[in-house]
């Protein structure tokens, strides 16, 4: 493949796929590849399968201006260290160092919490253009979220700004992967949607997906699930915007787009919950950059900083 346009190397590490591409500035995604994450505990294993996927896409563009990566958290910002809740297999990885090593040099590298990235590329390019305050959640096999507040990425103390999916939304709920109960994320991502299916007498397939088709022909157990997360997601946007005097929120990943079985509760939740005016006034939208935007994310990063 033969590039005239500068290129930035992105990278997208998420808990259902790894996947890389070259992004022009202007925020094309120009070519990509993508694969499963391994289900092991082996850091090194998903490392190798890492860069078997990065090295492909390098060999296209040799040449590419800086890299961007975009991973689940948490992290130790600016450091660069993961330990992803849906990666169990890296605790405390330095994933920046590696990374800077095999791919960067000279180059200008930068890392943050992948819904942070998807925030910072719908304000740049997606729907969120022109507005100043907004978040970006990413709803799929991990809740997450960005923010972006007087027209500025905010980071936070360690990098973990607006990270919605640990914000409690059922106080006493079921334990969470982090530690904590009733956490958003533990009612609104894609595995927890199906296993209350389940619990509930789903019997179609197991997966987020064969959840929501079932949902969508009016299965009861299934449409229960994706009621109650979208009405925590719902809820928990309105806390926000309430916290945060919001203009807009911005949702991207798989669940996101399952259609009026998620975004039905949602918007009725929210509408529920937000009584302040102010609060009302935010508009909630999906992610205009489509399936891979984790990738434009993680290239509008390196623009955001160098620019």
């Amino acid at each position: 493949m033969h590039l005239v346009t500068p290129v930035i190397l992105a990278i997208d590490i998420g808990g259902t796929k790894l996947a890389s591409g070259l992004v022009a500035v202007n925020g094309e995604l120009l070519t990509h590849q993508t694969r499963a994450t391994p289900v092991t505990n082996d850091a090194e294993v998903l490392w190798n399968s890492l860069t078997d996927l990065v090295d492909s896409v390098t060999a296209e563009a040799p040449a590419y201006l800086g890299v961007g990566v975009g991973c689940g958290g948490p992290m130790r910002w600016p450091s660069g260290e993961v330990s992803p809740v849906n990666i169990p297999g890296w605790r405390e990885f330095p994933l920046l160092d590696r990374l800077r090593a095999r791919y960067a040099g000279d180059r200008p590298i930068d890392i943050h919490n992948d819904a942070i990235a998807l925030a910072v590329a719908e304000h740049r390019w997606g729907a969120g253009r022109g507005i100043r305050n907004m978040l970006g959640i990413v709803v799929s096999t991990g809740v997450g979220g960005g923010l972006i507040l007087n027209g500025q990425r905010i980071d936070g103390a360690s990098g973990n700004a607006g990270h919605i999916g640990h914000m409690v939304v059922e106080p006493g709920g079921e334990p969470c992967a982090c530690g904590g109960r009733g956490c958003l994320e533990q009612i609104a991502r894609g595995p927890a949607i199906a296993a209350h299916a389940i619990k509930l007498g789903w019997l179609g397939d197991g997966t987020g997906i064969g959840v929501a088709a079932g949902a969508r022909d009016g299965d009861p157990a299934a449409l229960a699930a994706f009621t109650r997360a979208g009405r925590a997601v719902g809820t928990a946007i309105a806390s926000a915007g309430a916290l945060c005097d919001l203009e807009l929120v911005v949702i991207g990943g798989g669940i996101a787009q399952s259609g009026s079985i998620f975004w039905d509760p949602l918007r009725s939740a929210f509408s529920e919950h937000a009584g302040m005016e102010f609060v009302q006034r935010c508009r909630i939208v999906p992610a205009e950059l489509g399936y891979l935007s984790g990738l434009s994310g993680a290239a509008a990063l390196v623009l955001d900083d160098v620019l």
